[in-house]
Parts: structure tokens; C-alpha cells; sequence
């Protein structure tokens, strides 16, 4: 079954008088334990479409499932419910709470979503900061570590709660050359060992060039697909 399921997918804004398309009409399927990339300029519609499979919005009109959910017919309850449960978030800065610890920040999804013991939280959180490499790291600040332990940071934070679907948008634009592939290849172990699937809105030809399959949206269109798995067209 697939992870993500959409059909004919549309999401229209209004501006004043004007109707504004930012995505129109797409229909695409993501697998789980997947490593996917949406591709196109600025305004192809990419963060759109990343807050719709997120459900942090609902398309105007089409079919959208995540995890055999119909995301559309979820209210703002449930929807923040079903976010924490099956899908963790990585932005481009990063989004860490400047007043808690970097423990605190890969802890905070749990206080938010399920009535973990304070013995569990520990434990989860101690086993992504080993796996991020930021154990030694874990009582400072946000702003006392650098942009790639941020993300490293958020990337924990996003897989504490062991979601099927991680969502990043262009996660490595505020990182040097060789951080973003450190996070990239940092991305791909956790994609191995969790079995979690990610998939990208981004610029950066790093991300593109891993990834399984290559969307490219192009004026809220869908105009190309790639699959780069071996014996795949």
C-alpha cells in the first residue's frame, strides 16, 4: 500500500478578488521506506504540496491519503493528532525552541502527542541523539551549537516519535557543502535503520542526486517523473 496516495490534486488560494492556482490537478504515490525529492523553482508549488501530504492544509479539491488516512477529512484536532503519530517535520532554519536544551527540543514532540512515561521519553530521545551523533551535545542551547548540529538536532526531533514519513523542506539550504552531505547521508542511515520515508521540497542538486525518485513540479504542475532505483524506467 502506498504511503502517500494522491489523485488529481488541486489547491486553489484566493488573493483579494483573484483565484490563485498553486498546484493543480497532480496525482503521484510515495512509497514507505522511500527517499523522494519535488524539484522546481520558486513557486512550482513545492511547500504547498509539502503542507498538504504534512496536513498542515487541505487541497480545494482530489483525492490526498497519508497512512490510508483521507487527509482532507481531518479537522484541526485530529490533524494535529495524526501529524504527531505518522509524520515528523525538517525546515530549512531549523525551527528549534531557543529556551530548551537540545534534549528538551527532540523530547518536546512526545509531550505533545502521547502519554509517554518520563522513562520512555529519556530513552527514545537518548537513542537519536546517539544515532545523530549529538549525545555530548544534549544540555546546550540552540544557539550555542553550529547550523549542522541544528539540524542534526532536527532531524532527531522529527524521528523521536518513529514516524512512517519524515517531510523536509530544502533542509540543507543553510548549510555549508560538506555538512549538507553529512545531514543527506545522516538522512539515508535513518531512512535504512527506521524504515522511515523522506521526501524533500528542495533547490540543492546534493538532495536531488540521492534520491530514489525525482518529482519536478513546474507552475503547480506536474511535469516529470524520475525512478532512479536499479530496474526501475
Amino acid at each position: 500500500m502506498s504511503l502517500v496516495l494522491a489523485k488529481d490534486v488541486s489547491k486553489t488560494y484566493q488573493v483579494g478578488e483573484v483565484e490563485v492556482k498553486a498546484i493543480e490537478g497532480l496525482s503521484f504515490e510515495i512509497e514507505p521506506a522511500s527517499f523522494v525529492s519535488f524539484v522546481g523553482p520558486s513557486g512550482s508549488g513545492k511547500t504547498t504540496l509539502l503542507n498538504l501530504i504534512g496536513c498542515l492544509d487541505n487541497p480545494t479539491c482530489g483525492h490526498l491519503s497519508v497512512a490510508g488516512t483521507d487527509v482532507a477529512s481531518l479537522g484541526r484536532a485530529d490533524g494535529a493528532i495524526f501529524r504527531g503519530k505518522n509524520i515528523g517535520f525538517v525546515f530549512q532554519d531549523f525551527n528549534l525552541i531557543p529556551v530548551l536544551t537540545v534534549f528538551e527540543n527532540v523530547e518536546y514532540p512526545l509531550l505533545m502527542v502521547a502519554d509517554f512515561s518520563v522513562r520512555e521519553r529519556r530513552g527514545r530521545v537518548e537513542v537519536l541523539l546517539e544515532a545523530v551523533g549529538m549525545v555530548d551535545q544534549a544540555k546546550k542551547f540552540p544557539n550555542q551549537i553550529s547550523g549542522g548540529q541544528k539540524q542534526r538536532v532536527a532531524v532527531a526531533r522529527a524521528l523521536v516519535g518513529s514516524p512512517k514519513l519524515v517531510l523536509a523542506d530544502e533542509p540543507t539550504a543553510n548549510l555549508d557543502h560538506d555538512t549538507a552531505f553529512k545531514v543527506i547521508d545522516l538522512m539515508k542511515s535513518m531512512k535504512a535503520e527506521r524504515k522511515t520515508a523522506f521526501v524533500f521540497s528542495t533547490h540543492d542538486p546534493k538532495i536531488v542526486g540521492e534520491a530514489e525518485i525525482v518529482y519536478t513540479l513546474e507552475d503547480g504542475l506536474l511535469v516529470g517523473r524520475e525512478d532512479r532505483r536499479a530496474g526501475d524506467a
